[in-house]
């Protein structure tokens, strides 16, 4: 089809599509959704298990095996990992990467399903195991709720009424309150009353029992009604409870007599939460899947204005991260950097081609990117970090074809010929060179956009926009650019001469230059390959000197610090110690707010944050700073200060970055059978660490055993007494924390009913043995050293890890402030590496190293293909084996540019460098393809090829120099992004040194594989 005639002889067709581009880009920038991140699926779940009373070792063997077994026999399941501690298992499930979202729903019914059956193998006494497949929820409009002057109870209530109206709002899909404190009716029992009325503690527990229990009492027929009873009876306040009556008959008293009921907080909270101080809770919010976060943040914003008069005095929101605020700044930051960008493209090519033709250029690259936001929108992409990526890294290519395009038809006017025929002309030479050119540039990110892992899915915006973009960009030049060519580049009085002399369209002192140059590069191939070589080769060991980075950090003004307490620490005494360091951080210069979580860490507040598990001995801050810059600086300061303030703590603190944060930089992990070993060989490798001296918060993942009271029983004293163990244990459990026995309904809220012994009889360790038992047997109270020959001060484990189905074992560390990663990691590897291993242990390798080593096997896997493809695609566009063989020997050398780039800036090669490598490799390509592809033209019009290769690549010289300068200026304003400058540099480095490699490598290549003579001009 004649693409050019048709665009010029029937214009209102193309600006029908000119306007669906404008106004459907216009539209869709408003109305797309806006995220901070790209939606994607978590495809893990945890099951979680209660075994009260049992120790860490007993929950492996009798609860995490069994229920590891049965979920191993899941085809789906990827790798299995468990915490087994005092009186709880926690196994975390991860699904196969090849496993769609839409799959999932499936495979956790099955998961269900196999706990289920295994759960005739697990101990009687347990509660239901849980499994909750929905933790990866991300609460990014995050508050902390404060109350100066209101007790804990009124907070919670003002909170419960803000998420009570928050739900309501347009797009809120779930609100989350943490830091809730856990009330309790405490029925505290004096035991020499109730061995004086010879009540046992079981006939309290029955009386509790029975007056809250909800029975079916059945109903009766009434006329045309049928009728409930609803017997009455149960308490509904603390006086009905007091005056509940226990005991039977003549010898029953009323509770309030024999006990003191009162209702208070749990001793040991699950989390405490303070901000700036002060005690708080906090409401995490969010939005709906696929919704416009900045709307959702508005809307919640209109709805806590609204919802200003149920806060009374003292209570006050503090916005700890706001998602909406952060992307809607980006987005902005988005706008401006095209804006940038265009207006640079412009600006170069109207100096270096004229403005009319830069107007043209420029014009279409704007009708790319706002028809690339209309195809965004209609296939469900929305704005966010990764998608605003890929346009900026696409805006390099997008220009190229339109820059060829125009560029023909100047050169064909100059020559004399019309615009319409110098459209048809340019067209028919280029038309598929460029759509091959294309393609091969959409592949370069097939593998990564198309991948069924993780990354696949979270990047898959990029290669839609790539793919969307590029195609686009290619249609429109070949559309729109002879169009407003014909309006702007064709001049009244203009006449096809076919008398013009063609090369003076390619005469000049720039080119003239260029001619002189290529003889010479030509005249000496072998050396000047040579020296390609040389450089490359150089290039590469200069590589190995770049940093390594996967991801760069956030730029959000915000850091955390992790504390750990020894195991087994008291939740209190944690928290009073993490008031000392809260107070330490507040006073930090350029620090602004510090929140305080104290037992587990804080809501899933952004994609790339992972909350702390529950642990009594956590400590965990979020630290709030003026700016980002200052951030590294605080962090260094924290890492040297606390673990001297703090000898007895893991302490370390650390940026958030851009991707995921693994739990240690420096992991590794060993298995085997037996714990004793394990934790010896944990031992010397932390040993090894501590004398390196180059790391620190050097620690292992099963934490230190916790202290243990263990009364010796006597089993043939303890049948004589008529006593069992169970027994016996609840009598302590009362005597100590408290046992819970019934619950009080309060409105929507059920809370614990504890019977617990009085301050005055609750056990202390030394007087363990005086504790009195209830004997139902002898209807009498019996002392635990009757039935016990001592109590023994012990320690056991308190977690027990396991990775693979095996008892696993991790070491972790943290670099040294200001150093890399990776070097840290090359240092201490082969020290750990030599640790000798028993039979039947091994050691594999965690943290940074292994999320980066899996990214980077998970990319080869799938780039393997896409660059096949790629390989293909220029076989099939010549037709020919040895020009793409050229083509693709100068792939490649692009690396010089590249190690040098990031050498001089000092940027590491992470993730985003990685794409733009990708994108320089579709740039370099795509430009050599054209080339090659002239110079075939021009032999087959039967110019001398020596000739034939100076002059095509003559004729590509000023797009080539277009496309790499406007790329290159366009990425200026992203050098000053963190998320976006080792890209940016990649791409510049590489781009300018593939310019050359373009114009001088590729002619090289072409005369010694054709082997073309010096006399063959």
């Amino acid at each position: 089809m004649d693409l050019a005639r048709y665009a010029i002889c029937k214009p209102v067709n193309i600006w029908v599509l000119v306007l669906i581009c404008l106004v459907g880009g216009v539209v869709a920038f408003f109305e797309m959704g806006r995220l901070e991140d790209p939606e994607f699926t978590i495809k893990e779940a945890i099951v979680t298990v209660q075994y009260p009373g049992a120790t860490a070792l007993e929950v492996e063997q009798e609860v995490t095996e069994p229920l590891e077994s049965a979920i191993q026999e899941l085809s789906e399941v990827k790798q299995i990992r468990s915490r087994s501690m005092i009186g709880l298992a926690e196994i975390r499930v991860e699904i196969q990467d090849r496993y769609s979202g839409e799959q999932l729903d499936q495979i956790w019914d099955q998961l269900r399903s196999k706990v289920e059956d295994a759960r005739q193998q697990l101990p009687p006494g347990l509660d239901p195991p849980l499994v909750n497949d929905d933790f990866g929820d991300v609460y990014g409009i995050f508050f902390a709720l404060t109350g100066e002057g209101l007790t804990l109870e009124e907070l919670h209530e003002v909170a419960k009424d803000l998420r009570r109206g928050l739900i309501t709002a347009d797009g809120v899909g779930q609100v989350e309150l943490a830091g809730v404190r856990e009330e309790r009716i405490l029925v505290e029992v004096d035991q020499a009353r109730l061995a004086a009325l010879k009540l046992s503690p079981q006939e309290l527990v029955a009386a509790l029992t029975d007056a809250d229990a909800a029975v079916e009492a059945g109903g009766v027929r009434a006329g045309e009604f049928f009728v409930h009873i609803r017997p009455t009876g149960a308490f509904d306040s603390l006086d009905a409870l007091r005056a509940l009556p226990v005991g039977q008959g003549q010898q029953s008293v009323d509770l309030g007599s024999i006990a003191t009921l009162k209702r208070e907080y749990a001793e040991r909270p699950r989390q405490i939460i303070r901000h700036n101080g002060e005690p708080a809770l906090t409401l995490g919010v969010s939005g709906v899947s696929g919704s416009n976060i900045v709307e959702v943040g508005r809307s919640v914003e209109a709805k806590l204005e609204s919802m200003q008069y149920l806060m009374p005095l003292g209570a006050e929101l503090h916005p700890l991260y706001q998602q909406h605020s952060i992307v809607n700044e980006s987005v902005n930051s988005f706008a401006l950097n095209v804006f940038l960008s265009v207006a640079i493209v412009v600006g170069v090519l109207c100096l270096a081609m004229g403005v009319r033709a830069g107007a043209i250029i420029g014009a279409v690259l704007f009708l790319t990117v706002l028809g690339t936001l209309l195809l965004m929108w209609i296939g469900g992409i929305e704005l966010e970090r990764i998608s605003l990526g890929a346009l900026i890294i696409a805006m390099g290519m997008l220009v190229d074809n339109a820059v060829v395009v125009c560029d023909g038809m100047l050169i064909e006017k100059q020559r004399g010929k019309s615009i319409l025929e110098a459209s048809r002309k340019t067209l028919q030479q280029t038309q598929w060179s460029l759509l091959g050119a294309t393609i091969i540039g959409i592949l370069a990110f097939a593998g990564i956009g198309l991948s069924q892992d993780t990354t696949g899915e979270f990047l898959f915006s990029l290669f839609f926009v790539i793919a969307a973009s590029l195609l686009l960009s290619w249609l429109l030049a070949l559309l729109v650019v002879p169009l407003f060519g014909h309006y702007l580049l064709e001049r009244k009085g203009d006449k096809e001469d076919d008398d013009t002399d063609p090369d003076a369209a390619y005469s000049g002192p720039i080119y003239n230059r260029y001619r002189r140059i290529a003889g010479g590069v030509l005249g000496r191939p072998w050396l000047t390959l040579g020296i390609l070589v040389v450089l490359t080769v150089l290039s590469v060991l200069g590589f190995s000197r770049v940093p390594q980075s996967f991801f760069p950090p956030s730029s959000t003004p915000i850091f955390y610090v992790n504390l750990f307490l020894p195991q087994g620490t008291h939740i209190r005494e944690t928290s009073r110690t993490a008031e000392d360091v809260e107070a330490y951080l507040k006073q930090l210069d350029g620090v602004t707010d510090v929140s305080t979580f104290v037992g587990a860490g804080a809501s899933r507040f952004m994609l790339t944050y992972a909350p702390e598990q529950p642990n009594p001995a956590l400590m965990h801050f979020l630290v709030r700073t003026e700016n980002a810059e200052v951030i590294a600086d605080l962090v260094r300061e924290v890492n040297q200060t606390l673990p001297g303030r703090y000898p007895s703590t893991d302490a370390a603190a650390a940026q958030f970055m851009f991707g995921p944060n693994a739990e240690a930089k420096l992991e590794a992990r060993i298995s085997g059978p037996d714990i004793d070993e394990l934790r010896r060989l944990s031992a010397e490798g932390q040993r090894i660490l501590q004398e390196q001296g180059q790391v620190f918060n050097i620690r292992d993942d099963w934490r230190s055993p916790v202290p243990v009271l263990r009364p010796r029983l006597a089993l043939d004293r303890l049948a004589d007494a008529g006593l069992t163990r169970q027994q016996v244990a609840q009598a302590l459990s009362v005597a100590s924390e408290g046992q819970q026995v019934s619950v009080f309904r309060d409105q929507d809220e059920l809370i614990p009913i504890l019977l617990r012994a009085t301050p005055e009889d609750r056990v202390e360790p030394g007087d363990l043995l005086q504790r009195l038992i209830w004997s139902p047997a002898t209807r009498s109270y019996v002392p635990l050293a009757q039935v016990a020959d001592g109590v023994e001060a012990t320690t056991e484990e308190s977690m027990i890890r396991r990775y693979g189905r095996e008892r696993t074992i991790a070491v972790r560390a943290e670099p040294r402030d200001g150093e890399n990663t990776n070097v840290a990691f090359e240092r201490i590897r082969p020290l750990i590496e030599d640790i000798e291993l028993p039979i039947g242990y091994s050691l594999e390798w965690g943290g940074d190293h292994e999320q980066s080593s899996d990214a980077q096997q998970a990319l080869a896997s799938t780039l393997a293909v896409p660059y096949l493809a790629m390989v293909l695609v220029t076989v099939l566009l010549f037709a020919k084996v040895r020009q793409p063989l050229m083509i693709w020997l100068v792939v490649p050398m692009a690396l010089c540019g590249v190690t040098l780039g990031l050498l001089v800036t000092g940027q590491p090669f992470g993730f985003m460098a990685l794409l733009g490598l990708l994108s320089l490799t579709g740039m370099l390509i795509k430009n050599a393809v054209v080339l090659v592809d002239e110079i075939d033209r021009q032999i087959e019009d039967e110019v001398p090829r020596l000739t034939a290769i100076i002059e095509a690549s003559a004729s590509r010289l000023r797009p080539v120099m277009m496309a790499a300068g406007t790329t290159v200026l366009g990425m200026v304003p992203l050098l000053f992004d963190p998320f976006f400058a080792n890209m940016a540099v990649t791409i510049m480095g590489g781009l300018g040194f593939a310019t050359l490699l373009t114009l001088l490598a590729v002619p090289c290549l072409y005369l010694l594989f054709m082997r073309v003579k010096p006399e063959e001009t």
